[in-house]
Formats: structure tokens, C-alpha cells, sequence
């Protein structure tokens, strides 16, 4: 009898590891498969981020294109809006209008406008303060007083000239 307990116990533990290794088996495979469907579900991801990267690549070469024609065409523009300016402010402000942005052209308008405002009323007090009768001034007859009597003569023989 124990010759057939120890056949049956040797028969079982085969049978146990057997068991226990497709056990094992079973729970790697599961785990690889997981793992598989983790790494599909990245390079998933992966493509989709290199996706969305090629799109705002070409985004950002589109928008160099844009910025670059626009830089060609910001002193055009800058210089006709600078001749606007010009035309706009004749007199001494147009001489005055300088710069090479929208900005610097404003402020020196508006600096030109100042100067212009300031010598306008300079002029106006000076011409306040001196007084200049509107036309002719009217005509007196010459004095004598100051001439010697020999002068008086002479004057009243050459003719009053």
C-alpha cells in the first residue's frame, strides 16, 4: 500500500506542477496580452501626437510665410501711411514728420503740432504787445524849430521839395 500512495502522491505532483506551470502560463499570457494592448494603445497615442505635430509644424511654416510678407510689406506700407500723414499736415508740420513706424510718425506729428501751437501763440503775444497803427501814418508839415534861420531861407528857395 504504500508502494501505491507514493505512485499516486508521485502521480499527482506531476499533475500539480502541470497544473500550476499552465496556471503560470495562463497568467503571463494574460499579462502579455495586456501588455500588447498597453503598447498598442501607446503607439496609438504616439502616432496621433506625431500627427498633431506634423499639423501645427505646418501651421507654424504657414504662419512664417504670412510674417515674412508681411515684413516685406510693412515699409510700403509704412511709407505711403508716412505720405498720408504729409499730405494731411501741410505747412511746417509736414517738414517736421519723421520716423520709420506708424508710432514714431504719430509722435512726431503730434510734437510738430505742439511746436507749431506754441510758436502761433509766441507770435500772437508779441503781436499783442506791439501795437502798429493800420496804414499810412499821417503827414506833418516839417519842423523848423531846429533849423538855423540861414536853412529856413535856403529851404523856402529850393522849393518845398
Amino acid at each position: 500500500m504504500e508502494g501505491e500512495q507514493q505512485q499516486t502522491a508521485e502521480a499527482e505532483m506531476p499533475v500539480s506542477e502541470s497544473d500550476a506551470l499552465k496556471l503560470e502560463n495562463e497568467k503571463l499570457q494574460g499579462e502579455l496580452k495586456s501588455r500588447n494592448d498597453a503598447v498598442t494603445k501607446l503607439e496609438k497615442t504616439l502616432a496621433d501626437r506625431d500627427a498633431e505635430m506634423a499639423a501645427i509644424k505646418l501651421s507654424l511654416q504657414t504662419n512664417q510665410q504670412q510674417l515674412d510678407a508681411l515684413n516685406k510689406a510693412l515699409p510700403q506700407a509704412v511709407s505711403a501711411y508716412k505720405a498720408l500723414v504729409i499730405q494731411a499736415n501741410p505747412g511746417p508740420v509736414a517738414g517736421m514728420v519723421q520716423g520709420d513706424t506708424i508710432i514714431a510718425i504719430d509722435e512726431s506729428v503730434k510734437s510738430a503740432r505742439a511746436l507749431v501751437a506754441r510758436v502761433k501763440q509766441e507770435v500772437g503775444a508779441e503781436n499783442a504787445r506791439v501795437k502798429v497803427p493800420a496804414g499810412a501814418p499821417p503827414r506833418t508839415s516839417p519842423d523848423f524849430s531846429s533849423l538855423s534861420s540861414r536853412e529856413k531861407i535856403k529851404f523856402a528857395m529850393e522849393g518845398n521839395k
